[in-house]
């Protein structure tokens, strides 16, 4: 079992009240302020059933479909919810609507004006420095083309570290919430940066931080990545968090398919995905995409266009490439686990 999820400490009683996501959703947070006030952390790009649109029912519809006709594909473990614990279902809800997060970044706003501060780094800032160097070198690597081996691992050849392989990369962070994750990319050598978040509150604050800190070659946008209007393909998407609220919203099943649906067409061909997440675990992750290239190749669509057509009849589809293999680990019911994962994936 390459990780399992970790209950906070001193809570373990705590956990047959909180389900395990809701748990991790918790303590998957570093306060980078001391203020009461500071309760949000890296914004997540779903929409509540507030404000949904026609066409966003009909995807509603059209994801229910397609995960009726695919019962018999293996889901990810998370996907039942225990109907003993009413406690945790509504700490799950709470976590997965946009009203939550809205009125949490109206707090961190406030916070930002009034004491300067950059509001809650998800995961803490030991977890993004070590999302953000890994990424760093997996991206080199592809730049050199450096090939994976079967067991993940790059082979062992000397690397300089050139940010001119880093400039010619587009980025996209989905749920970027305060924007630090793309100030520090950054300063590491990447230069065409986009931040999306479907919390407009979110956006602003990720553009006052930029401005503050004189980085200048973000764009940040209002956006939602389930029902993105964005016209262009990147080659490598970064999710720190993102899919971990989707999985905590009531019709968190339906929302992942949309997820994954969203996420393909944002990526270029062979362009890469990098999800952290503190829920799954990188096994977890690997079936999510698992049942997305059966559902792909499975439920085709009616194509629209000849672009569609092109696309469809290309079934874009997901590899595993290389996770994370230096985050503490800990021993629990004779199995080694981590409190976080990130995985690379490559579009194909």
């Amino acid at each position: 079992m390459a990780g399992m999820r970790l209950l906070p400490e001193d809570s373990l009683e705590a956990n047959q009240h909180l389900s395990a996501a809701a748990q991790q959703f918790q303590t998957g947070r570093e306060v980078a302020s001391d203020d009461d006030r500071s309760v949000a952390a890296d914004s997540w790009s779903i929409k509540s059933d507030y404000g949904s649109t026609l066409d966003d029912e009909q995807r509603h519809a059209d994801a229910a479909e397609a995960l009726s006709s695919a019962a018999n594909f293996r889901p990810a473990s998370d996907y039942s919810s225990d109907k003993d614990e009413p406690e945790a279902d509504a700490m799950t809800s709470m976590f997965g609507l946009q009203s939550y997060w809205d009125a949490a970044y109206l707090d961190e706003i406030a916070n930002f004006r009034e004491h300067g501060h950059v509001g809650e780094i998800w995961f803490g800032t030991d977890v993004m420095d070590t999302v953000i160097s890994w990424t760093k070198n997996l991206c080199i690597d592809v730049s050199q083309g450096h090939i994976l081996n079967h067991g993940g691992e790059a082979k062992s050849q000397s690397v300089e570290q050139d940010d001119k392989y880093l400039s010619s990369w587009s980025v996209l962070d989905i749920g970027t919430g305060n924007g630090l994750l793309l100030q520090e990319l950054s300063k590491r050598g990447f230069t065409d940066l986009t931040g999306t978040d479907y919390s407009e509150g979110a956006v602003d604050l990720a553009r006052s931080l930029a401005d503050r800190d004189g980085v200048l070659n973000i764009k940040f946008l209002v956006d939602d990545i389930l029902e993105t209007k964005l016209d262009r393909q990147f080659q490598l998407v970064m999710d720190k968090g993102t899919f971990d609220a989707i999985g905590l919203h009531p019709d968190g099943p339906i929302k992942r398919m949309m997820y994954w649906d969203s996420v393909s067409k944002l990526l270029a061909p062979g362009g890469k995905l990098v999800i952290t997440s503190c829920n799954h675990t990188k096994d977890e992750l690997v079936q999510e995409v698992e049942n997305f290239n059966q559902r792909n190749i499975a439920t085709p669509q009616e194509p629209n266009t000849v672009k569609d057509q092109v696309t469809q009849n290309d079934h874009p589809q997901f590899r595993y490439l290389n996770h994370v293999r230096t985050y503490p680990t800990f021993m629990f019911g004779g199995c080694v686990g981590s409190r976080v994962a990130t995985v690379a994936f490559q579009r194909n």
